[in-house]
């Protein structure tokens, strides 16, 4: 089983792409920008644009069945390392007892001009 996921409450594909994939046992999102679903405006912190990101993501593993909680591996996409501090403090906000597994990496350019783009893997149900 494949199945594409689609939901209102996170920012639409940008280009030809899902905003997530669910199989049997995994739920895999595309790269979640911390744009506002409703105004496709961005926050102008990378704490804000962090927070928006990971709301992004919860509500497409919401669609699919998932939650946070079951997320094993994350990448974080950074257009200025020198906001990891930062992100890193939102960023465990969202993840309660152990934490996935993550990389994370300063790009020459997110789309859209972003600050943070997230992206997950998560266990189905």
């Amino acid at each position: 089983m494949r199945k594409a996921i689609a939901t209102d409450k996170a920012p639409a594909a940008i280009g030809p792409y899902s905003q997530g994939i669910e199989t049997e046992q995994f739920v895999y999102t595309s790269g979640q920008l911390g744009m506002d679903p409703a105004t496709k405006a961005f926050p102008d912190t990378i704490e804000e644009q962090t927070k928006q990101a990971l709301e992004n993501v919860k509500a497409i593993l919401e669609k699919a069945g998932s939650s946070m909680d079951k997320v094993v591996k994350t990448t974080v996409f950074l257009s200025d390392m020198k906001n990891f501090a930062a992100m890193n403090e939102v960023y465990k906000s969202f993840f309660v007892g152990e934490c996935p597994a993550r990389s994370a990496f300063q790009v020459a350019k997110l789309p859209l001009d972003g600050m943070v783009e997230i992206e997950v893997v998560a266990l189905k149900g």
